[in-house]
């Protein structure tokens, strides 16, 4: 059952559906937020790190002697120090086979780099000095003798024989591989088939570019040796874990703290290997210490996004209904087969690729490859935007080469709301969707039909004009369902909600504090959102856009079971059954009787001055937000650069709680996803391994006058049936339909113009270069 918003003047006001200010701006705005590196330890020390400065190497030796001898060091960690300590590696990925069937393959990864290093900023040292400065200084002076290796940087030198390899379990370089479908009825379908569509795809390596570097700060009570970290994270109980069972710690002894987080987009989800180096060196110092990543260090050692490529094929029948879709994909995972790295490409990834689609007959066969390359990860989207982006190319090249209208294409496809709840051919399933009915709105929005005139004037300034489409879903959740807050009524007249899900700057703590108005009825001001502290509350986190109906669902049972508890509280005080106790806006009465007391007095009446509830709450699955994108685009042919001169888009997110934070999510995803679409990419040269664009002088990300006025529209008439609340994920769905939209368009403009066989050789970045030599034949 959905429940709905209270009718009470607050929460009409404030509760749901009302684009409520963000309760985090004003500290944000005025310069007092509290991130990580904002706080200062008494004693505190700084660590610096000497990384890799090869791709693939032995390390012969490590000598220290210097940097121990210089002012102010306190402290000079090398790998095998760890190792000698009994620091354990970073478990990699689990549950997936080689082709062999023996378990995933994948180097040991250590917390700092030990016998050889894999990547070019792989860490090797960890120097700890009294001040930043001294620890630079001191990594200077760390001499560490390399002996080369062969490298590959590059997926399909990493898999042609004879390639040097990064672990012995690998000799092929992969990791691991999946196949699903059936192979045999999808050989019969394309068999079959009227007309077969290929493509060659490729989604390029991508780098997070957080506002907010890394930041770590570690600090030992010396009389407990209790830890207490304070870092920038977007799942503070998964890092205490991952750190407790590295150095062999019980939960208990550490503590995770997080302030606010300067952006995550999935790249910090996981612990790092500098996240363990700092806490071991509080502990081994028995003082605090702390390290921030320069933007330097984030480029070459944070987890990377995306890196897949694909060999696509559609078939399909006289009509258009498509009859089977086949996929070849080598995803890049780095040097490491992270748990997360292999699970978005071979599994998450393949959830989604049917997309809005009724296909049921497929063959999917994915190979995750061992690179001498940063590791891979989540980034906004985790796999859904790769799969996304190959389909729905799919789709408009279809309509292209076969000479059938896009529109009508997918019309002829889309799974019916008759249909739902709908499995799709990897066991996923849809609860709800209106799939034509979001696109038809998308059309009229985005004035489809008046397309032509805006060309022409186009063409009267000598640009090419285009116009793209992405309709598609999303699926959130992380499969990890259950969430667990804590409500306290206070009676200084606040009630205080902790939840494990965490903020990272994509207003959760609004969204959750109008939910408690709705259920309380009281101004949002005595609405308190704490998140971000393992003694408080664990959970799993955010990611994968579940904060919302898997957090908020549990703030709202929990809300609920307070006034519940409320109630029978009040019927003691005055002196009534508890099922004549009725409660709104603040205040408990009793029926038909002029009898009452306040929710806050009544906090104060107990004997810890508070009414305090603990609940936890299971969602019955995921969410399946989707959505039409439409995009134009205008080429300059002299150039070869691209304009995004309109975008339009009506998302279908289940109820929307406050849709100016709704609307921010999509477009500012958006944006990721047009920056992926035309400029960005993480590049390794491959003769050499080294990182050529780790540094944004290199790196080209998105800025805000590359970016069109957007028209960003919610359906909310089909809410979602797996949560109490109808809501549905927001995070990434706009980051996922910007990508294929913005090159749909390109590839609309070239056909339009005499280009329609360049249409299907585009790949991303769109940049200048890359389509002016395209357009040149």
């Amino acid at each position: 059952m959905i429940q709905t918003q209270s009718t009470s003047v607050h929460s009409s006001r404030f509760g749901s559906g009302q684009a409520v200010r963000r309760l985090e701006d004003d500290a944000l705005l005025a310069g007092v937020g509290r991130f990580a590196d904002d706080v200062t330890a008494e004693g505190q020390t700084h660590m610096f790190f000497v990384r890799s400065p090869y791709p693939h190497a032995r390390i012969v030796s490590v000598d220290v002697s210097a940097a121990l001898a210089l002012p102010g060091v306190l402290q000079v960690v090398t790998g095998a120090d760890l190792v000698a300590a009994g620091v354990k590696p970073i478990p990699g990925s689990s549950g997936f086979t080689r082709a062999d069937g023996s378990p995933v393959a994948s180097p040991v990864r250590r917390v700092l780099a030990h016998e050889r290093v894999r990547f070019v900023g792989e860490a090797v040292v960890a120097v700890v000095a009294q001040t930043l400065q001294q620890a630079r200084d001191a990594a200077e002076a760390v001499v560490v003798d390399y002996d080369e290796l062969p490298m590959v940087v590059d997926m399909n030198d990493a898999i042609a024989p004879g390639a040097g390899t990064l672990c012995d379990q690998a000799p092929d370089n992969i990791a691991c591989e999946t196949r699903y479908g059936r192979v045999d009825a999808t050989v019969a379908a394309f068999a079959k088939a009227r007309h077969v569509v290929t493509l060659d795809i490729i989604n390029q390596r991508l780098h997070a570019l957080s506002l907010e570097p890394r930041s770590v700060l570690a600090d030992v009570d010396k009389t407990s040796q209790r830890l207490t970290i304070r870092m920038s994270t977007q799942m503070p109980t998964g890092v205490r874990g991952s750190v407790c069972d590295a150095l062999g710690l019980d939960v208990d002894a550490v503590r995770v703290v997080v302030g606010d987080v300067g952006g995550g987009f999935g790249m910090k989800t996981s612990v790092y290997p500098e996240d363990i180096a700092v806490a071991y060196c509080s502990r081994a110092l028995q003082r605090p210490v702390k390290w921030v990543s320069d933007r330097s260090e984030e480029f070459v050692s944070s987890t990377h996004g995306r890196d897949v490529q694909s060999h696509a094929e559609l078939a399909l029948d006289e009509t258009g209904k498509i009859l089977a879709l086949r996929l070849a994909s080598l995803a890049n995972v780095g040097a490491y087969a992270t748990g997360a790295g292999v699970a978005i490409q071979l599994l998450i990834g393949p959830w989604v690729q049917t997309s809005v689609y009724d296909i049921q007959t497929i063959d999917f066969h994915f190979k995750a490859v061992l690179t001498n390359t940063a590791p891979t990860s989540a980034y906004r989207g985790a796999g859904r935007p790769e799969a996304i982006f190959t389909m729905e190319r799919l789709m408009d090249e279809a309509a292209r080469q076969i000479g059938m209208d896009r529109i009508e294409l997918r019309r002829r496809n889309f799974i019916q709301p008759a249909q739902m709840p709908y499995k799709n051919p990897m066991g996923q399933v849809y609860d709800t969707g209106n799939f034509e009915s979001v696109m038809n709105q998308a059309l009229v929005l985005a004035d489809w039909d008046g397309f032509g005139a805006r060309a022409a004037e186009s063409a009267m300034r000598g640009q090419l004009r285009g116009l793209g489409i992405a309709t598609f879903l999303e699926w959130t959740g992380g499969n990890v369902l259950e969430e667990t807050v804590s409500v306290t009524v206070q009676a200084d007249g606040i009630i205080e909600v902790f939840t494990a899900v965490n903020g990272m700057g994509q207003g959760i703590a609004t969204a959750l504090a109008q939910l408690v108005v709705d259920a309380f009825g009281v101004p949002i001001e005595q609405v308190r959102v704490v998140m971000g502290d393992t003694d408080r509350g664990n959970g799993f986190g955010s990611a994968g856009s579940r904060s919302l109906f898997t957090g908020g669902s549990a703030v709202r049972a929990g809300a609920d079971k307070t006034i519940t508890l409320g109630k029978q509280l009040a019927a003691k005080e005055l002196e009534a059954s508890e099922h004549d106790i009725a409660y709104a806006d603040g205040s408990f009465t009793v029926a038909g009787t002029d009898l009452r007391i306040g929710l806050f007095e009544l906090a104060g009446r107990q004997g810890d001055q508070r009414i305090f509830v603990d609940s936890t709450t299971t969602v019955a699955g995921p969410t399946w937000p989707n959505g039409c994108h439409i995009s134009e685009v205008e080429l300059d042919p002299q150039t070869g650069h691209v304009a995004v001169v309109a975008y339009s888009s009506v998302n279908d997110v289940g109820r929307v709680v406050n849709p100016m934070i709704v609307r921010g999510q999509l477009d500012g995803g958006a944006v990721q996803g047009i920056g992926q679409a035309l400029c960005e990419h993480l590049v390794y040269d491959r003769e050499t391994g080294q990182p050529i664009t780790g540094s944004l002088m290199d790196y080209a990300a998105p800025r805000a006058q590359d970016t069109p006025e957007f028209k960003t529209e919610m359906d909310q008439s089909t809410p979602c049936r797996n949560n109490p609340l109808g809501v549905k994920g927001v995070g990434e769905l706009g980051t996922i339909g910007a990508g294929p939209t913005v090159v749909n368009a390109v590839a609309d403009a070239l056909a339009r113009h005499a280009m329609g066989r360049q249409s299907s050789r585009l790949q991303m970045p769109l940049s200048p270069s890359r389509l002016w030599e395209l357009m040149q034949g």
